[in-house]
């Protein structure tokens, strides 16, 4: 097998390759969205907590419609589905653009615009990765995670950086166009896909039921009753909520490192940069056997990179200059970006593997809202604390306790630590 990222799914199936490039370039422009709402709140406010309010109006619509969308992902039509959350999430990037352009000072709009914006990405997310396991082999499926994962990292890299030029540049009205703009790739790369209707436990040809309760319970009462599957929940969520930095990088770049906007970016692209970096030497990772044993040692680096970026900051001003600190967190956001991006290949991998297909949307639901709402309760934790002990201290402390609780779940779990991906036992 070979060292180097695996392009063998982008090379054997043109609907692959077609998905794969439309949601790469709206991702750019999600996460240039990204960076310039957490600018602009900044901008209207000066307040970190701010900032990490806005992780709880992102939190709610995605826990509502990441296992409401899962279930509609398990009952009708894949890419129908997927096309209708992408389409209002097109429609929230143009109101952003629009709210710009138009002198918007009530932080309140940006608010309502993230939560809209959040339960369509809960919509879309599912459908995307149900469909993957549909259109590819399942020994495709670790090359497949890594080049989404790898395109993701790229995105992180691009799009922030391109809301730092652009909102230098343009201010926020030129920053959320372009991302409205480029959003359009994703429609495009669903829309060429065939019809997707999702295979019934037993029967590919039963008619699907209607989604509601009783459909999500079902795929809460599997995940129950799976501890591996569960695990990669429960190990992400820790480290998303104990040790989440995003919600400090506009501080640091406004107060602690210096050069505002420049610097948020090159602080979320530098964890970008890292996961470009172990991806693009992932080709190995298909034969890695021991998966679960390997997320908990990628999360322990990200944790221990999460308190070097805390230990950075402390240092600025004072043990290294403002200009050394900065270097320094940009390396540790790059070590945290790696180890992340490896510990996602191996989660994906693990949920698609162990899941049966009837059941795949509503757990890739139950993920999104682990993955994307994770965060969320870390910015807000995060925000919080930072405003009593100092952005410094709330990433140190975080990043620390990450680490023990890694070490805490793998004691509790011993299971999962022996995880052989050759019998992917949910």
């Amino acid at each position: 097998m070979p060292l180097l990222l695996d392009l063998t799914p982008l090379r054997v199936n043109a609907a692959y390759r077609r998905l794969y490039a439309g949601f790469t370039f709206a991702n750019v422009g999600s996460q240039l969205a990204v960076v310039a709402v957490g600018l602009q709140v900044y901008d209207l406010t000066k307040s970190t907590a701010a900032v990490g309010l806005v992780g709880l109006f992102a939190l709610v619509p995605l826990v509502a419609m990441g296992l409401y969308g899962g279930a509609l992902v398990d009952h009708f039509d894949r890419r129908v589905v997927g096309l209708a959350g992408q389409a209002v999430a097109f429609v929230t990037s143009i109101a952003c653009a629009l709210q710009a352009w138009l002198g918007n000072t009530h932080v309140w709009v940006l608010y309502l615009l993230v939560a809209v914006w959040n339960g369509a990405f809960a919509v879309t997310s599912p459908a995307r990765t149900a469909i993957y396991p549909r259109i590819l082999e399942r020994d495709q499926l670790p090359a497949a995670n890594a080049l989404s994962v790898f395109a993701m990292n790229a995105s992180l890299t691009v799009g922030p950086l391109l809301a730092g030029f652009l909102v230098d540049w343009g201010g926020f009205k030129a920053a959320y166009t372009v991302d409205a703009v480029i959003t359009t790739a994703a429609l495009w790369g669903l829309s060429t896909l065939p019809p997707l209707p999702p295979e019934r436990a037993g029967d590919a040809t039963e008619a699907p039921t209607r989604p509601g309760l009783r459909s999500v319970l079902d795929g809460l009462s599997f995940l129950a009753t799976r501890p591996n599957v569960r695990m990669t929940f429960v190990a992400d969520i820790a480290a998303m909520f104990l040790a989440q930095p995003r919600v400090l990088f506009p501080a640091a770049g406004a107060v602690i490192f210096g050069g505002g906007a420049k610097t948020v970016g090159a602080l979320a692209a530098a964890a970008a940069v890292g996961g470009i970096g172990a991806m693009f030497f992932s080709g190995r990772l298909g034969v890695v056997r021991r998966q679960g044993l390997a997320i908990l040692v990628a999360i322990v680096g990200w944790g221990a990179a999460i308190a070097g970026f805390g230990a950075s900051m402390l240092a600025a001003g004072g043990v290294l200059t403002r200009t050394q600190a900065l270097y320094a967190a940009l390396l540790a956001m790059a070590v945290a970006g790696a180890s992340d991006s490896v510990s996602s290949v191996f989660r994906q991998t693990i949920l698609q593997a162990a899941t049966p297909d009837h059941l795949r949307g509503r757990l890739q639901g139950v993920f999104i809202v682990v993955v994307a709402g994770g965060p969320r309760l870390g910015e807000m934790a995060g925000g919080f604390l930072a405003s009593h002990v100092g952005e410094g201290r709330t990433a140190l402390f975080g990043g620390v306790a990450c680490v023990l609780a890694m070490v805490v779940l793998a004691r509790l779990q011993p299971g999962f630590v022996r995880y052989d991906a050759r019998h992917p036992t949910p």
